[in-house]
């Protein structure tokens, strides 16, 4: 069965520092671009960062730039991404996505004092 599934989210205050873990099974992690992404209630769904398959580029919302940092262990199937200095804004649901449009469920980040 080909999943992604995120977890590592929690309540944190302001200032402090999360790092969430997208686990992947059932295909091979090392052709796929994995993202992820973020939804705040009442808000749209958007990308905050992104690593490719190839040579690991990654990508990066302007909003995250300086704070969050993407990362991938192919052997270990799993892409973490690192959030440092948190925000209130940055409370969302987040998402992680696998090139193919695989989706995860969903883990939730609430930046809060």
């Amino acid at each position: 069965q080909v999943q992604l599934v995120e977890s590592g989210g929690g309540l944190v205050q302001p200032g402090g520092s999360l790092r969430l873990s997208c686990a992947a099974s059932g295909f091979t992690l090392d052709y796929y671009a994995i993202g992820w992404f973020r939804q705040a209630p009442g808000k749209e769904r958007e990308g905050v960062s992104c690593i490719s398959s190839s040579d690991g580029s990654t990508y990066y919302a302007d909003s995250v730039k300086g704070r969050f940092t993407i990362s991938r262990d192919n052997a270990k199937k799993t892409v973490d991404l690192q959030m440092n200095n948190l925000k209130p804004e940055d409370t969302a649901v987040y998402y992680c996505w696998g090139s193919g449009d695989i989706w995860g469920q969903g883990t939730q980040v609430t930046v809060s004092s």
